[in-house]
């Protein structure tokens, strides 16, 4: 078979990957980010896309490379590596999935066919269908609203993006300062935002295990075992999605709302979405809340239903490993049947942090902050699993980390630490806050 057709057969997981992390780290942050900062943040949003790479990546490496899932990998290289994982998922994943699901919630009011109703039951309401559609459909109709949704958001941003440059705001973009804007953003009190930007910028380090299990699926659906070159061609398009699209997020920010959108994360989520579609159209035209709206729903829906497939997708797959019963590659009804009743359980528990949500105990920003700040100071621990891993001898040698991203690896390690300890002196111990 050419390469051509061996991409075609193989894309997949990359592009799931870039629909789980096109959502709040680029809705959310990239857009407060340029708000706040203008374009001030531009290069931080770049160098963490960057030093994040080799993490990410060592999932669809590591089972091109060996035929294994990476959890088999984390099994195998060190005992405590699995439970670890486990725990981390456990806590981050209904919390996570809940968070996604209620700013998807919020954005959906803005359609008129549901601006009646609460933005907490939309957000119910779309966990329930999002479960039904991947208990139904299953890894196939994840694969194709993925695709498209990616698809949409990608051409809707860039069009929207377009469209301010078109009307003459690139004058406007090109007076915002690239390094002191009116606030700046490198300041100690600000870790408190610069570490959730980062925490799910482009997504999660534990993420990189995702387009690992989801590469078992799609060689069943497309009945073809893709080759490492193959595999990372995928995992390379939908990681150059994630970054483009953070710029244009970062963008629309910095044109539309510079100076004007701070305190866009103040009050309950659904103010959230009423303010950045108020601000994007006001700066567009009223015309551009069809190209914005559904945009933003595109990524946030496709986060939350990729969320919503792949934590419990891990949990299973790890529980199997854990008992020795099989591997997680969902290929007995045993499996899938643990798979779901994850999956059930995990719409659950997160519709019960919606209700807690809509009782007002929890902020927009306590509830996101407190997911987004949870997976940078976990990210040193699955960055270490995930290098030892792909440089250890489960791995063939030729496909080992060679010097250049073994080298960025251990940047990336350092940066993380580094700013994961400067969060904790600052939120904890008030060292830096003014």
């Amino acid at each position: 078979m050419n390469l051509t057709k061996g991409i075609q057969k193989s894309l997949g997981p990359g592009i799931l990957l870039a629909g789980a992390a096109i959502g709040g780290s680029h809705l959310v942050f990239s857009t407060q980010a340029g708000a706040l900062y203008g374009f001030a943040l531009f290069g931080l949003i770049l160098l963490i896309n960057l030093l994040k790479y080799p993490f990410l990546l060592v999932g669809t490496r590591f089972t091109a490379s060996t035929g294994k899932s990476l959890l088999e990998g984390f099994k195998e290289r060190n005992s405590y590596y699995l439970p670890l994982f486990l725990i981390v998922s456990l806590i981050t994943g209904t919390i996570t999935i809940a968070a996604v699901s209620s700013v998807s919630g919020a954005l959906l009011q803005n359609f008129p066919l549901f601006s009646s109703f609460h933005h907490i039951n939309l957000a119910i309401a779309i966990l329930v269908i999002s479960g039904w559609i991947l208990i139904l459909g299953k890894y196939k109709a994840l694969d194709r609203i993925s695709k498209f949704l990616v698809a949409l958001l990608t051409l809707l941003t860039f069009f929207a993006v377009g469209s301010l440059l078109l009307k003459g705001s690139i004058n406007q973009a090109l007076n915002i300062s690239w390094i002191k804007p009116n606030d700046s953003p490198w300041k100690f009190s600000n870790l408190g935002f610069l570490i959730p930007l980062m925490g799910w910028m482009p997504c999660p380090l534990e993420l990189c295990v995702w387009p690992s299990l989801w590469m078992f699926s799609r060689s069943k659906d497309s009945e073809y075992v893709p080759n490492v070159k193959e595999a990372e061609f995928d995992f390379n398009l939908g990681y150059i999605i994630t970054v483009i699209t953070a710029v244009f997020f970062l963008t629309l920010g910095a044109i539309t709302m510079y100076e004007v959108g701070d305190g866009m994360l103040s009050g309950i989520q659904g103010s959230f979405a009423k303010k950045l579609i108020i601000l994007y159209t006001k700066s567009i035209g009223d015309w551009s809340k069809w190209i914005i709206i559904p945009a933003s729903f595109a990524a946030m829906f496709s986060t939350t239903i990729t969320c919503l497939d792949a934590y419990p997708r891990s949990i299973s797959a790890i529980q199997g490993l854990l008992k020795g019963t099989d591997l997680g590659h969902l290929d007995s009804k045993v499996e899938r049947n643990r798979f779901q009743n994850w999956m059930i359980v995990h719409i659950f528990v997160s519709i019960i942090a919606l209700l807690i949500a809509k009782s007002y105990l929890l902020t927009f920003k306590q509830f996101l902050f407190a997911a987004t700040s949870g997976s940078f100071l976990t990210a040193p621990l699955f960055a270490w699993m995930a290098m030892d891993t792909i440089n250890s001898n489960l791995v063939p040698v030729q496909n080992r980390y060679g010097s250049f991203l073994t080298t960025l690896s251990w940047i990336g390690l350092f940066f993380l630490i580094i700013f994961s300890f400067l969060y904790i002196a600052n939120s904890f111990f008030g060292i830096g806050i003014s």
